[in-house]
């Protein structure tokens, strides 16, 4: 997997409000509580089959105070989480679903971790679809803080 940017976040107006929030996320994504990782999604393009998100990484974020004591790093777990629900969330608007069927990890391939997350900067989850089958799909991931890809990894989704 290549180290260049699967979408050029330039093209849309980061600022602006989400196309979907909590609300949306959870009429679809079953993740609740601490687990919510996905704060909003930005963009959904599907002739391009991308998907753009975010989460803001916040100092009061729960993880801060262990992961690590007197200088919290944003867990690479957790940056595989957050791409997994954004492209998660996508599979279910492409196929339509209304959140009924249950979406299951089925693995990664070709994860690097290129940066270090600190609090105080929102995070871009970028998905783009490689393979997608009505009990499986498969998305290119890459998380992007300050114009720079700080993780990417194939993830792999099974739907049952």
């Amino acid at each position: 997997m290549a180290s260049t940017p699967l979408f050029d976040l330039s093209r849309i107006d980061l600022t602006a409000p989400p196309i979907a929030g909590p609300d949306q996320l959870k009429s679809l994504l079953r993740q609740r509580g601490t687990f919510e990782m996905l704060d909003g999604v930005l963009h959904q393009d599907a002739e391009e089959q991308i998907i753009v998100g975010y989460k803001d990484i916040r100092a009061d974020d729960w993880w801060t105070q262990d992961h690590i004591p007197g200088r919290p790093i944003f867990p690479g777990a957790l940056m595989i989480e957050t791409g997994a629900q954004l492209c998660s969330y996508d599979y279910l608007c492409r196929m339509g679903d209304t959140g009924e069927r249950f979406l299951g990890f089925g693995g990664l391939n070709n994860t690097r971790f290129r940066g270090v997350v600190e609090p105080g900067v929102r995070m871009y989850f970028v998905g783009k679809v490689n393979r997608m089958r009505s009990t499986m799909f498969t998305y290119f991931t890459q998380g992007i803080v300050e114009d720079k890809i700080v993780f990417e990894a194939e993830v792999i989704g099974v739907a049952f």
